[in-house]
């Protein structure tokens, strides 16, 4: 969520106290932005902080001093990559600090006087050679009588790169202040900040991955854009609302990930540019996976060619097509464009001329993305093995109860 908003929750009196912290903000305190060097992510006030009291040696898994304090054990857990999306990135420092289980952050005595207004729960992980981390920590509460949503803000410090950045703040999907009107402020920095959170016994356990550069202002290592199509890996697959022509919410207009992000999910999306027999060998595909992993895995056929667009012809050519592949498993469904705003669909961001998107996502968080895949052995495999390598290692742990 965009930083400035933590900012405007605080008053003057509760800085002086170091009880509010809105550290982490896009103003420039700690680097000096000048004419003649142009400061990765735009400046960051506060994330200076990160080397103040910073071990000589620091682990890829830290135990913050709230872990062992009342409230919610928390556990969040992932892997760092590079901005690819796919490479683990090892020797990256996160800094982290947050409020208590009353929603302050308070400074305890002995701690450095320049990092008092962080609060006594903050910490450091560095990455291990595959890109992993570990914080345990305690869930922070949200600021008392403030509609910001709860979070833990992180600064990011790479190897390569000079200056320190900070990434969105770790919001939690299940927290009521994380509303519609607040999710959609969020920068994704880094990706998506937002939580999901499982259970085991007494801790609650996110699984978090985070991608460097994401979004961030300035990032050296710029993405190709040929050919894009899609949302980058680390970000949230939105939701959108396609018209059911097949499969089990047949007449409906249910929202994929809205109904069925619970574990992993493809969305193929195919333009103005179908292919039918290849389309067709994907489908076979993609049914076959979604019979074998049950419950773990929705597949969503998306349609959206703009020519000659009529709802009903395009309603019995799915139709049909379903029926002579006998699938019973995905859902084939169409929009009149992939750019239509009606049903949202425009916020997947599919170019509509490649050959078609893979998007996988698990957890709403989109974990990997192809783009004019031809349906092959080869490519089956890809699909395949992609979907066994981000399980997550917590892939079966139940949700909390919700109301």
């Amino acid at each position: 969520m965009k930083n400035k908003t933590f900012c405007q929750v605080l008053i003057a009196t509760a800085l002086t106290m170091g009880l509010f912290s809105c550290q982490g903000q896009p103003n420039v305190s700690g680097q000096k932005q000048t004419a003649k060097k142009v400061i990765v992510g735009g400046g960051c006030d506060g994330c200076e902080l990160m080397f103040v009291g910073m071990p000589a040696s620091i682990d890829a898994s830290d135990t913050s001093a709230g872990w062992l304090e009342e409230g919610q054990k928390l556990l969040v857990t992932g892997k760092v990559f590079k901005v690819d999306g796919i490479t683990p990135a090892s020797g990256v420092v996160i800094y982290y600090w947050q409020t208590d289980n009353a929603g302050f952050y308070a400074p305890v005595e002995g701690m450095p006087a320049k990092a008092r207004r962080h609060g006594h729960i903050r910490g450091w992980v560095k990455t291990d050679e595959s890109g992993r981390y570990s914080i345990y920590t305690v869930r922070p509460a949200p600021y008392p009588e403030r509609d910001e949503p709860a979070h833990i803000h992180t600064s990011i410090k790479e190897p390569s790169i000079d200056d320190e950045y900070y990434i969105d703040a770790f919001v939690f999907d299940d927290d009521p202040l994380l509303t519609g009107a607040k999710r959609k402020e969020l920068e994704n920095r880094g990706g998506s900040g937002v939580l999901r959170v499982l259970v085991s016994g007494d801790v609650q356990i996110a699984e978090h991955n985070i991608i460097l550069g994401l979004n961030v202002p300035n990032y050296p290592d710029d993405m190709n854009n040929e050919r894009q199509s899609g949302l980058q890996v680390g970000e949230d697959s939105p939701s959108f609302i396609p018209f059911h022509a097949w499969g089990p919410d047949k007449g409906t207009r249910t929202c994929p990930v809205c109904k069925y992000g619970r574990y992993h999910g493809i969305l193929y999306f195919v333009g103005n540019k179908p292919d039918w027999d290849d389309i067709r060998k994907w489908l076979t595909f993609l049914e076959k996976e979604s019979v074998d992993r049950g419950k773990y895995l929705k597949v969503y056929f998306v349609y959206g060619n703009e020519a000659a667009y009529s709802k009903e012809a395009r309603q019995k050519e799915l139709e049909s097509i379903g029926r002579a592949l006998n699938l019973k498993n995905i859902a084939l469904t169409f929009v009149p464009s992939l750019s239509g705003k009606a049903s949202e669909v425009n916020l997947n961001s599919i170019n509509p001329d490649v050959a078609n998107t893979f998007i996988v996502y698990r957890q709403r968080a989109i974990v990997a993305k192809f783009i004019g895949l031809e349906a092959s052995a080869e490519n089956f495999k890809l699909i395949s093995t992609t979907l066994d390598k981000t399980k997550g290692e917590y892939f079966d742990l139940p949700e909390p109860a919700h109301n």
